[in-house]
């Protein structure tokens, strides 16, 4: 499952990120693999998307969450 999918209330963790020109700068952005990331805001069209990362606020654009491959994960785990 890709980033942009992800609904609000789930609870992700980062896979990997997928190669792009883009892959440096999201990967120091702190979206790293095993990183956990929630969906928080998203603008009306869809497009900029924020999620939160380790007690911050990241926005992108929808095409930038594209790049970048998650697996659900529970509360409890």
């Amino acid at each position: 499952m890709l980033l942009s999918d992800l609904k609000r209330n789930q609870l992700a963790e980062i896979k990997r990120v997928l190669p792009s020109p883009i892959q440096e700068k999201v990967m120091e952005m702190g979206c790293v693999p095993g990183t956990r990331i929630s969906l928080a805001l998203k603008a009306p069209l869809g497009d900029p998307i924020a999620f939160s990362v380790d007690g911050y606020y990241l926005s992108m654009r929808k095409t930038e969450a594209q790049t970048i491959e998650v697996k659900l994960v529970h509360e409890g785990s």
